[in-house]
């Protein structure tokens, strides 16, 4: 993980660093980086303004600093998966029930990552997309690819391009699971008792994509 913060911070006991971090992604999670308030971080993690300042050099290395912490956790998720080097379908699946289980278990890191879309601030963008989507691009692409090598994935495909729409799917799946307005969506579309049957929910997803990717049942 990338260091935005201090030796002070590190120096922390890890109870206190976790409180300290976990404040803060709930606050940028509900408020944005703009809305986001350093004073309130401070204040709800039981320490002062000015100790904030010892940790962080500003506002801007919290927030990349929790940034970060979401891409470790997804790294981690998607390099546990990769070892187990099953075939392309299976991979997927298992994916998808990992953003069942994690967008759960992690509401305001997938929150966070929901009001990383919405940031104007050019900069932002530009970083976290290298942090967020760098660890899926390639990876996705590559699976593809191994799969029109050696499965019955269509060979007229572009891996690049399929691998933007299969990403896709995954992120609304994971705000659909988190975000307010998304659940509200995918309850409009399948019915108020979509969140009760996640069987369903990855077998239709997973006929979804097989029938888009290969040439026969």
């Amino acid at each position: 993980m990338l260091f935005f913060n201090t030796d002070s911070f590190r120096k922390l006991p890890t109870d206190k660093q976790e409180k300290i971090l976990q404040t803060a992604i709930i606050e940028f999670a509900e408020h944005g980086f703009d809305g986001a308030n350093i004073n309130v971080i401070a204040k709800k993690a039981g320490i002062s303004v000015g100790s904030m300042y010892k940790y962080f050099k500003n506002k801007h290395d919290l927030y990349m600093m929790t940034v970060s912490i979401s891409v470790n956790k997804l790294s981690t998720t998607l390099n546990e998966i990769i070892s187990l080097k099953m075939d392309f379908l299976s991979t997927v699946e298992k994916i998808v029930r990992a953003i069942q289980f994690h967008s759960r278990e992690n509401i305001y890191l997938t929150k966070l990552y929901n009001q990383m879309t919405t940031e104007n601030n050019a900069e932002f963008v530009q970083r976290i997309v290298s942090q967020m989507e760098g660890v899926t691009a390639q990876l996705y692409a590559a699976f593809i690819a191994e799969a029109q090598k050696n499965e019955d994935a269509r060979p007229n495909i572009n891996p690049k391009y399929f691998a933007f729409f299969l990403d896709n799917l995954f992120i609304l799946l994971q705000f659909s699971y988190t975000c307010e307005y998304y659940k509200e969506r995918l309850k409009m579309f399948v019915g108020e008792d979509v969140f009760a049957d996640d069987e369903l929910l990855v077998e239709q997803l997973m006929k979804f994509v097989k029938g888009a990717l290969y040439l026969k049942d």
